[in-house]
């Protein structure tokens, strides 16, 4: 048996119990894989869907160029189809998605223009903007415009709640699943609840983004709305394809614990999944007091690794977001020093003072501490210049003659990553107060020996 051509590979997607990374949840989590369509993503499934139906009713004509506004997944799908069907196809994304995505579009032949994250919706250069501007000045072209386009919706109420339905032989309570277009959440909770109106769906949300809000008051709040890192979920806008009445509940989940869970699916389940995944699987891991044994739950994890090489699977990446949870702290690296004693000299203290100090304890710099409080500091550079210059005069000048501006003081969480920034040819120290409010220094020897 064979497949005509790779469209017919959409759908009928596996669904794997998750183990690991649900340890805590006393509910059976079963993830609905859709990276195995041939675009990797769950938007294969309506992606098609809306071509074939423009299709069929003529907004979509043979030569014809398709146009959307989408984060890379919708791009995809529509890229693959265009792509047997015989049409060109024009982007819009926003600067903040994956180079990844990007490059995989124009892999596929498509035009990408990337634009402005930050702008309002309406703004001329927003990608909902431009996609409709490109729209009504290119000859025979359709804009897809999947937030308010029904055929996304129906393609998961025709195709992916059947297949939940039928693979878990009608036993599933809860569908979770992050939102972003809407299309995924209510068609497949429209049929799910047609089957068994007590089917719990559950939407999962971004911070800075004015779905959960709106869910709970009716209230669109634009001051929800902030930039956040989570790609495919969250909107700044209402999307005609979100059906309200059918989502039962919404959870926030942060960027920081969507792209470690996401990293956890691989690391635990060998699951090869994008950041949308870890902030359904981290919701569920959240809302888990809401959940009794005998639950079923399914969670739809929307697409592939593939897509942030770059970014969640780059620990560079995530260092400098403070997203690892492994990354060493100021704590880590005083707990690892041979030497905790805090050395410090008094603004009262001479130059040779200092210098015998510094020998004595084999340092190079110090703190000048009067009482509790650090009001300069004294580098071996300093002291060295100054008895080079002034050899007869080093045991009657005081330190704060010469002593220069006081090391910064840190918290004992901040990230080592962040910390070794801090120091520098001007800078070579910091001074850590841990939580019993006791003074540590660390150089960048210090950092160095720990590593």
């Amino acid at each position: 048996m064979y497949f005509n051509n790779i469209l017919e590979t959409i759908g009928n997607t596996p669904l794997v119990k998750l183990n690991k990374t649900v340890a805590d949840v006393s509910a059976t989590v079963l993830a609905k894989i859709e990276t195995t369509n041939p675009g990797n993503s769950v938007k294969d499934r309506m992606a098609l869907k809306m071509v074939e139906d423009a299709e069929k009713d003529g907004r979509l004509k043979p030569g014809g160029t398709i146009i959307e506004c989408t984060s890379g997944n919708t791009g995809m799908g529509i890229a693959i189809a265009a792509v047997v069907k015989g049409y060109k196809c024009i982007f819009t994304t926003t600067d903040k998605q994956s180079k990844e995505k990007v490059d995989m579009l124009k892999a596929v032949g498509a035009e990408v223009i990337i634009c402005p994250t930050n702008v309002t919706p309406d703004d001329p250069r927003s990608y909902y903007s431009v996609a409709e501007r490109l729209n009504k000045e290119i000859p025979n072209s359709f804009w897809c415009n999947q937030y308010d386009n029904p055929s996304n919706a129906s393609a998961h109420y025709e195709s992916t709640g059947p297949e939940i339905w039928k693979q878990t032989e009608g036993k599933i309570t809860h569908f979770v699943v992050g939102v972003g277009t809407g299309g995924t959440v209510s068609g497949v909770g429209k049929y799910l609840k047609e089957q068994n109106p007590d089917i719990q769906i559950w939407g999962i949300d971004t911070y800075g983004s004015v779905f959960k809000k709106y869910h709970e008051t009716g209230i669109f709040d634009e001051k929800e709305i902030y930039p956040y890192i989570t790609e495919g979920i969250g909107e700044d806008i209402l999307p005609k394809n979100v059906d309200f009445s059918v989502i039962d509940f919404f959870e926030k989940v942060t960027d920081k614990d969507a792209a470690v869970a996401t990293r956890h699916l691989a690391q635990k389940e060998g699951i090869l999944v994008g950041n949308s995944a870890g902030s359904a699987l981290a919701g569920i891991v959240q809302l888990r007091d809401k959940l009794k044994p005998t639950d079923v739950v399914v969670v739809l994890f929307h697409d592939h690794a593939s897509r942030y090489v770059g970014k969640i699977f780059n620990d560079e990446w995530m260092r400098e977001r403070g997203f690892l949870d492994d990354e060493l702290k100021a704590k880590d690296i005083i707990e690892r020093k041979t030497n905790k004693a805090f050395v410090s000299v008094n603004a009262t203290n001479t130059v040779r003072e200092v210098l015998d100090l510094m020998k004595e304890s084999d340092i190079s710099q110090m703190p000048v501490m009067e009482e509790e409080e650090m009001i300069g500091s004294i580098i071996e550079k300093q002291v060295l210049q100054f008895i080079l210059e002034n050899p007869y005069k080093n045991g009657e000048v005081k330190v704060s003659a010469i002593m220069g501006d006081p090391f910064p003081t840190i918290s004992e969480d901040l990230a080592s990553s962040k910390l070794i920034r801090m120091i520098n040819k001007q800078n070579p120290a910091v001074l850590v107060r841990n939580k019993a409010g006791i003074l540590h220094i660390v150089t960048d020897y210090d950092i160095l020996q720990c590593l």
